[in-house]
């Protein structure tokens, strides 16, 4: 299975909220109980324990899903995609292929952008030992050495999984946009689709420089193809940011372990055209497919992001006017856009996540419609079925609608069940969540733990975040910590703090917010998650403190990046 793709940026939403009380004590306990001496290799272990993931599929699951059978032929209803050209996009290590992209023009000049998802509802029925098991589990939970996936590899790996060369169930979208890069006609169908490229994200980037991508032959007319589905998916980049879309362009790693289930440090996680261009395709394939369904009367599971809570802005905005920096009308997705779209040097990444921090977490609602992130009045997931059950029921309801229903259904499912899955989708994506920043937790502090030990220390880069009278607080981007340099480390002689400039100074020499410094480990707390630094240049004869590093009160230092990567 492949690893997760990072949420869509433009779906970011604060993950500091709304935490189910059991992921927190989980991961409380956790630090707690494994400690830096213990093995690594068992940590995967240890997270599924304390969150209680499933470790294996019941037998009658495991059954249902041997018997799952790839297409055969063109049953009657599905509309036979086999001989255009679709293509995926995806990790180069992806195995589970469930997103395709096609794109044509009609006869006035517009585009129809096909988006084609692998149709699991066709294997997973309603009632199924399938269905309830990915009911129960609701999404898949990524760590940093395994998945937890919602749906068995036969499946997910397999017959699911939108490979090139064979044939295969998709439903499928297509959006025709005209020459500004607006909808005008949306249409569904239940499909059999054919991939014909299987590209990895860098192949698709060689393509958009003009370069000839490594391990493809493509024609003319398939390089033309993915060039127009580079073009639309900018333009539609664009008008989404103009609308107020908000772009949470924060860095994002991934942990990278050796074979002792040690991290060795963080990979970067690239995010260029050939990642916005599927990334727009798959946003506008959730924005048609809830508003055909929302607009016609029919409740679905929509992915809600509410405007950012009135009291919590404020809380913001006094954290920025600390760093000096003045952010204007916050309450509007625009007004939030137009800042972060401003927002320039060191301190960049640092305030999108403040920012990211004050917004309200994005969940699933059955009754409530609207996305402040996206700027949108319609939004639902729809394009990733095989590790999101609320996908799955949407599929559900877009075939009935499509199909003209039955009994008057259309598309309609009893809003009490729709509310039950929702809420409960929303708690299990929490606990996976902080199930997968347990884990990154795990790694990072053993890690630093393990560079005292060895005293194979490495000099970072860091940036610092905040300047209190009993030191700084920085932040170190390369491997997504932040901790405390105690003011004794700063210099050799007397440290001053200006609380009104927020600014510690020593013969000359001054330390703001903002301001760059190497930093290299100096002490680490396993169990509580804390880390002190001092300054690379620092000798520890010259100057000592009296005691231990003062740290502020609970709540006021701020907190390790997490992993996000829900949409």
């Amino acid at each position: 299975m492949k690893r997760r793709q990072p949420a869509r940026r433009e779906e970011r939403a604060d993950r500091k909220s709304l935490k189910p009380q059991e992921a927190i004590d989980a991961r409380e306990r956790l630090m707690r109980s494994v400690g830096p001496l213990d093995d690594p290799l068992e940590d995967g272990d240890a997270v599924v324990r304390e969150f209680d993931l499933p470790r294996s599929f019941p037998h009658a699951v495991l059954s249902e899903a041997a018997s799952a059978a790839a297409p055969d032929g063109l049953p009657a209803g599905r509309l036979d995609l086999r001989k255009r050209f679709i293509f995926t996009c995806d990790p180069e290590t992806a195995k589970d292929f469930d997103d395709a992209l096609s794109i044509e023009k009609d006869r006035k000049g517009n585009r129809t952008l096909g988006v084609h998802i692998a149709d699991v509802s066709h294997y997973v029925t309603p009632g199924s030992a399938l269905d309830r098991e990915a009911a129960k589990r609701s999404t898949s939970v990524y760590l940093a050495d395994r998945v937890v996936p919602m749906l068995p590899e036969r499946l997910s790996n397999g017959v699911c999984s939108l490979m090139p060369g064979v044939d295969r169930y998709a439903f499928s979208v297509f959006i025709t946009f005209d020459a500004k890069g607006r909808p005008v006609k949306r249409r569904f169908a239940k499909s059999v689709i054919r991939s014909s490229v299987r590209f990895a994200y860098s192949q698709v980037m060689a393509v958009i420089r003009g370069e000839r991508p490594f391990g493809v032959k493509l024609s003319a007319r398939q390089r033309a193809d993915v060039m127009e589905l580079h073009r639309l998916a900018q333009q539609l980049r664009s008008n989404r940011y103009a609308e107020g879309a908000l772009d949470m362009e924060v860095p994002e790693y991934e942990v990278v372990l050796d074979p002792a289930g040690e991290m060795v440090g963080l990979e970067a996680r690239p995010y260029d055209e050939s990642h916005q261009l599927v990334e727009q395709c798959m946003v506008a394939a959730n924005i048609a497919v809830a508003t055909e369904l929302w607009t016609r009367g029919i409740h679905i599971i929509s992915r809600l992001h509410e405007s950012p809570d009135p009291d919590r802005l404020q809380e913001l905005r006094a954290e920025l006017a600390q760093m000096g920096v003045r952010c204007g009308d916050l309450t509007r997705p625009k007004g939030v856009a137009d800042f972060l779209s401003k927002l320039r040097g060191p301190l960049k990444p640092m305030i999108t996540g403040l920012v990211l921090r004050s917004l309200k977490r994005a969940r699933y609602d059955a009754q409530t419609i609207g996305h402040f992130g996206l700027a949108a009045p319609y939004y639902t997931h729809f394009t990733s079925p095989i590790r999101r059950y609320p996908d799955l029921v949407v599929h559900r309801q877009l075939a009935d609608y499509i199909a003209g229903g039955s009994n008057g259904s259309r598309g309609r499912m009893d809003q009490r069940y729709l509310d039950k899955t929702a809420l409960h989708a929303t708690v299990r994506e929490m606990i996976a969540d902080e199930a997968e920043r347990a884990m990154v937790e795990l790694k990072k502090y053993r890690f630093l733990a393990n560079q005292l030990a060895t005293g194979q220390l490495i000099d970072y880069d860091a940036v610092i975040t905040r300047c209190t009278s009993y030191g700084v607080f920085v932040d170190l981007p390369e491997i997504g910590c932040y901790g405390l340099v105690h003011i004794s480390t700063l210099a050799n002689s007397y440290v001053s703090f200006d609380p009104a400039r927020e600014v510690l100074s020593s013969r000359g020499r001054e330390w703001a917010v903002g301001g760059k410094m190497r930093v290299r480990v100096c002490r680490v707390d396993f169990a509580e998650r804390h880390a002190d630094f001092v300054p690379s240049d620092f000798e520890p004869g010259a100057s000592r403190p009296e005691r231990e590093p003062r740290r502020p009160k609970k709540g006021f230092e701020p907190k390790p990046r997490g992993k996000r990567r829900r949409r």
